[in-house]
């Protein structure tokens, strides 16, 4: 049975809907912030050690990187993760998304006047189900 939704931005008009669809909707939009909060947490733990935020969520070709930050002597790449305990969230990253990282890096790199040969490293923010924040320096390197 199809269900109608009205859909707000477009002018309210009725919709049918498949079932489930909204559930998986209301799903990726809490997965959405509570990934956005995770992201905020690990950037107050780094606003803590007087690092600064150049970019959040920033995309290349390659693909995202979850922050870009600034210490006074490394460009920091940290991917943030979320889970209930904090060896869930490091279970959360995987090969392929640390070989993405790294390209994406390399390519944010050539943008900057040091180009490869700045300091950089790999941080690994984890968040878990209350709320506590870590954060793993060169929690990865280069392949």
């Amino acid at each position: 049975m199809r269900q109608l939704a009205f859909d707000f931005e477009a002018g309210g008009v009725a919709a049918a809907v498949p079932p489930g669809l909204l559930l998986r909707q209301e799903r990726g939009r809490r997965a959405y912030l509570s990934g956005q909060a995770a992201e905020a947490a690990v950037l107050r733990a780094y606003e803590r050690r007087a690092v600064a935020l150049l970019h959040q969520r920033w995309r290349g070709q390659s693909g995202e990187i979850d922050m870009i930050l600034r210490a006074p002597d490394t460009y920091i790449f940290c991917e943030v993760k979320q889970a209930a305990s904090f060896d869930l969230a490091i279970e959360r990253l995987h090969q392929g998304q640390m070989r993405r990282i790294h390209a994406a890096a390399s390519e944010y790199l050539g943008l900057l006047p040091e180009g490869q040969l700045a300091p950089v490293r790999f941080d690994l923010g984890i968040v878990d189900g209350r709320g506590d924040v870590r954060i793993l320096e060169n929690a990865f390197g280069h392949f």
